[in-house]
């Protein structure tokens, strides 16, 4: 089975979990390291997420995935947080962040540019705003490969 078919059934079997929980699924990843298969969950919750979330939701979703078995080969499962520079993959996070500094890579230029760094302003309609070096760009969701928050010292 592809892994693009696979993230997509376990975020279908996991979202209600996640969300019964009181936390926010960020991002699910199936990738092969060393040999190994590695699913990985991504969660957050407003004020950040603990070790403790990680530990009860990781319990309930190997429960799930055990019953619903969507995964042919054997895998380890990881549940973390998405970390400081978190990625941005749903368009509603662009309104979530607003005002925060992100790091956008698109699959075609904007302003000459692949990758943009900038304040996110806001998400409106399909499009995410962002100020670049004073520059408001206007960029399709449908244009944006990747995108994470970055940190400011």
């Amino acid at each position: 089975m592809a892994k693009t078919k696979i993230v997509e059934l376990v975020e279908e079997i996991i979202t209600p979990c996640v969300q019964e929980s009181g936390l926010e699924l960020v991002d699910v990843e199936f990738v092969r390291e060393g040999g190994s298969w590695y699913l990985r969950i991504y969660i957050d919750k407003p004020g950040g997420i603990g070790i403790e979330d990680c530990g009860q939701l990781s319990q309930k979703i190997d429960r799930l995935l055990d019953e619903k078995d969507p995964i042919p080969q054997s895998y380890h499962l990881e549940v973390s947080s998405p970390g400081i520079e978190r990625p941005l993959k749903k368009i509603s996070d662009y309104n979530r962040f607003a005002g925060e500094l992100a790091v956008i890579t698109t699959f075609v230029p904007f302003d000459g540019k692949k990758k943009i760094t900038g304040r996110i302003t806001a998400a409106r309609g399909d499009d995410i705003v962002i100020d670049s070096d004073g520059k408001e760009l206007s960029i399709p969701f449908r244009q944006v490969a990747s995108a994470r928050l970055k940190v400011e010292f």
